[in-house]
């Protein structure tokens, strides 16, 4: 099938470099021209494990291109995803300009039958309002359906949940339009949802939304379990053996970020708000996610008893392993009330350096986890890069001038720690 994505960021690019692997023609669209030219030089803007092979391979076999030019592709798909960006706006309500523009970009250029789907994350009844958009915009006569299909993909193992996918949602209003994604997807062994577009909409809100509560709540356990000096995960294991609630996401640390759940969360607590639907629950989601940073930094306080003039080394970054995404990571807020306490930062990331620089300021940056160590009074892992799972304790701990280690992620084990001599705190696990 010949295939337009229009916005090729990392939603777009992923789908785009994935449905051209399993042998459609695609097209990605992308009205940054820099962006264009970089991926047309066989680069890719961001990290994602296999992203860079998967698109260089199926650019050679003539099965995926890229262009700044959304005429070029209008009437000569099947298929046109739209995958921009949503991004929240100050009442947490999703921003849906880039959206509508496109929808008009598209209507003005129509001219025979074609299916526009939603791919980026978007409120529900956005579908109709797209649908509205293309009607007034399009020339008379010329048919077209809206349909929606909500991404499932996780950073760092995109390519993967693309290929083999827990399921595949299709919110459709005809039988031509779900024959058409059903045709799109048919290679893929996986169950396929197909519901009104409204519902599909809600799926991936209430996904996110789902997920983001069974973090929150292993965070605030956490607290819990640091007061009465029982270990959070003894706790979660115990509960997550139960099929009813399940291990999955019921870990805890310093909170969620990246680009999805903050995101979501704030959109669908807005869109129920809107709605006239009271979901507290999300709101309370939002806030202990939030106040869990300020929880770390006040361990690492009440360790410390005083930061000023103090280095601490910190460990990653990015949101969350195998990936360079700084979108609203945690370390950012953690950093900043770090420095303001006075602390010195040297910080080593495995992926993200230059975008860190951009980020922070006052901050050293180093090239591997030792010197961002070296003399420092303490680490903190804000990251659990596997990578730090094989350091040199001894040789870090020669290097830091005092012991104290600061586990964000609970990546260690309390004894190993405590064996090479490091005055080690985790979050909801006994000392």
């Amino acid at each position: 099938m010949k295939i337009g994505i229009i916005g090729s960021g990392y939603v777009g690019l992923v789908t785009g470099a994935c449905l051209a692997h399993l042998g459609h023609i695609v097209t990605c669209v992308d009205q940054d021209v820099e962006k264009v030219r970089t991926l047309k030089n066989g680069k890719v803007p961001f990290y994602e494990p296999g992203l860079m092979e998967m698109v260089l391979e199926n650019v050679a076999a003539k099965r995926l291109s890229f262009t700044h030019d959304i005429t070029r592709i209008v009437n000569r798909c099947e298929v046109l995803f739209i995958c921009v960006h949503t991004p929240s706006r100050a009442n947490g309500g999703a921003d849906l300009r880039f959206v509508e523009k496109v929808a008009k970009q598209i209507a003005t250029h129509l001219r025979k039958y074609c299916l526009v789907v939603e791919k980026s994350t978007v409120p529900v009844e956005t579908g109709e309002w797209v649908r509205r958009t293309i009607k007034r915009n399009v020339r008379s006569g010329v048919h077209f359906d809206v349909a929606s299909n909500p991404e499932f993909l996780r950073e760092g193992s995109a390519i993967h949940d693309f290929l083999q996918p827990d399921r595949i949602v299709i919110g459709v209003s005809s039988a031509r339009a779900e024959k058409l994604l059903r045709k799109l997807y048919g290679s893929l062994k996986a169950p396929i949802i197909a519901t009104d577009i409204k519902s599909a909409e809600l799926i991936k809100h209430a996904s996110n939304s789902f997920l983001s509560t069974k973090i929150s709540f292993a965070n605030a356990l956490s607290r819990v379990c640091d007061a009465v000096g029982a270990d959070v995960e003894k706790v979660t294991l115990g509960m997550g053996l139960d099929p009813r609630i399940g291990p999955q996401f019921l870990k805890a640390g310093i909170g969620f970020g990246g680009s999805c759940f903050p995101k979501d969360l704030s959109a669908f607590l807005h869109i129920s708000e809107q709605l006239g639907v009271r979901f507290d629950i999300l709101a309370d989601v939002l806030r202990v996610n939030d106040t869990q940073r300020e929880y770390f930094v006040r361990k690492i306080l009440s360790e410390m008893r005083n930061l000023k003039g103090k280095t601490l080394g910190i460990l990653g970054l990015v949101f969350k392993p195998d990936t360079d995404d700084m979108r609203s990571a945690p370390s950012i807020p953690i950093v900043q009330m770090l420095q303001k306490e006075g602390a010195r930062i040297q910080a080593y990331d495995c992926q993200a350096t230059a975008k860190c620089r951009a980020l922070f300021r006052e901050v050293t940056f180093t090239d591997d986890p030792y010197q961002a160590a070296k003399g420092a009074h303490a680490v903190a892992v804000l990251t659990e890069w596997k990578e730090f799972l094989n350091l040199d304790w001894k040789r870090l701990r020669r290097l830091m001038r005092s012991n104290f280690f600061f586990d964000g992620r609970n990546m260690f084990q309390p004894t190993e720690m405590k064996a090479n001599g490091f005055r080690y705190v985790s979050v909801g696990r006994p000392a």
